[in-house]
């Protein structure tokens, strides 16, 4: 009977200990051990935010939506507008938005409309194995939608893009489902860069903000240079590896869901996970805007912490109040603002040297950071991860070599040509002096010098 008696105890204490821990977790642990972002790579995330809103104003110029002492979007910029009439349901509404101030060319997506009978079948149209892309898998609603927007607008975002003497950033942007779209988006254009008039790699980007799980964990990593996913604090969506399905069908019993998939995930061990190629993921690099702490009541100055995370990547449910608010586009936007003011304003403090300087260490830690991560999804055996190592490497140095921003090419080409310059010099001398049998040094008369 004794022994019956520990067995429950040990039962209820192990029980109480994962509740403890389930109950006490908050967001910002998730990133506990990453770098703190800098304003320079930060300061684009307002910015589309705010473009993203302006899908959802019914006229530019007299916006809803904008915040006060916020980004203000130029009416004359707006190149076009889609609607649901337009879209017939096969994607979200979108806008293409000509920055001519930041030399940029932004296709924002909105999100879910939860009124839309259309968007529900777009993330329902998907079953985990569904759809293999690129070696890896990917959401198939989502990857139907991309092609269509992509198929529907090449032509005129390649116009675009030649009429801006090929300068201009393609930036593919979106918020929730819109983000989903807009990231596999970006992969079909830098594996098919034809479409869109040869651009290169390095001028196409993605900010995915609060970003559906939409490909898997070796695409996330691989793709980590070209899209950049925001998330606030909390933000449920990121974490949850459910199928969306699932989640939609239990809608008006969310926090019965969350819970249940928090007790799931608890018996899945950390490998499994890792070796599922069917397990869905947010894509890219990540920035998490934290601005709540454990025991410590209220919202605090936001900072924004960075990285490329291969094990760990928002694994965890948070039950928190704030999971359906933090998902909201119009917070993300405000407080990703403050974030950025917060980080002028410590850079400012900081800064003792030439701005150039610290731009390239940042750029050549970005690098490092992406190939580190590549390396690391190859030790932890993730599946397909080891062909990503080589295409990725060569991709990145293409890009680079494309857009002219490695240093060390530079270097390179500098003493070569110094090196250059010094053989035609010794050859010269040779031209002009010889030796004679006894070894003695005499002008070469034959050579002709002018004068």
């Amino acid at each position: 009977m004794s022994v019956f008696c520990g067995v429950e105890c040990v039962v209820v204490l192990g029980c109480l200990r994962w509740a403890w821990k389930r109950c006490t977790y908050v967001g910002s642990y998730d990133s506990s051990s990453w770098t703190v972002a800098t304003a320079e790579e930060f300061e684009p995330v307002p910015r589309f935010c705010r473009i993203i809103l302006a899908v959802y104003e019914p006229d530019l110029r007299q916006p809803k939506f904008a915040p006060p002492g916020g980004y203000r979007l130029n009416p004359d910029y707006l190149a076009k507008k889609v609607t649901y009439e337009e879209t017939q349901g096969r994607a979200p509404p979108y806008i293409i938005y000509v920055d001519h101030d930041h030399q940029e060319i932004v296709l924002a997506i909105r999100g879910l409309n939860l009124a839309r009978e259309s968007d529900y079948k777009l993330l329902l149209d998907n079953r985990l194995g569904m759809q293999k892309f690129d070696g890896g898998f990917v959401h198939h609603g989502l990857l139907k939608s991309a092609i269509w927007v992509l198929n529907q607008e090449s032509e005129f975002l390649k116009k675009l893009w030649l009429d801006n003497r090929k300068m201009y950033k393609m930036v593919f942007t979106g918020h929730s489902l819109g983000s989903g779209v807009a990231a596999l988006l970006t992969v079909i254009v830098v594996n098919h860069r034809d479409k869109l008039g040869g651009i290169p790699r390095c001028l196409v980007k993605c900010y995915a903000v609060a970003p559906a799980r939409c490909m898997s964990l070796n695409l996330a990593v691989k793709y980590a240079d070209v899209i950049y996913s925001v998330v606030l604090q909390d933000d449920f969506l990121p974490r949850t590896a459910t199928p969306l399905e699932d989640i939609f069908k239990s809608i008006f019993c969310l926090p019965c869901l969350l819970f249940l998939i928090c007790l799931r995930d608890t018996f899945i061990p950390e490998g499994r996970k890792l070796r599922d190629p069917r397990r869905l993921y947010a894509p890219g690099r990540m920035y998490h805007i934290v601005e709540r702490k454990f025991c410590r009541c209220g919202r605090f100055p936001p900072e924004v912490r960075t990285a490329i995370p291969v094990d760990g990547r928002f694994e965890h449910i948070v039950l928190s109040c704030n999971a359906t608010s933090d998902h909201a586009i119009i917070w993300i936007q405000r407080e990703s603002e403050k974030a950025l003011d917060r980080l002028k304003g410590s850079s400012t403090e900081t800064i003792t040297t030439a701005p150039e300087i610290p731009r390239f260490e940042r750029l050549q830690t970005l690098e490092k950071e992406h190939k580190d991560a590549l390396e690391r999804a190859v030790s932890l055996n993730i599946p397909h991860a080891a062909a990503i190592i080589k295409e990725g490497e060569s991709s990145g140095d293409k890009s680079v070599e494309t857009c002219g921003e490695n240093v060390d090419d530079e270097e390179t080409n500098v003493s070569n040509k110094s090196s250059n310059a010094r053989a035609n010099w010794n050859e010269l001398v040779q031209k002009l002096l010889k030796k004679d049998d006894s070894g003695h040094v005499s002008l070469n008369r034959e050579i002709p010098i002018s004068k």
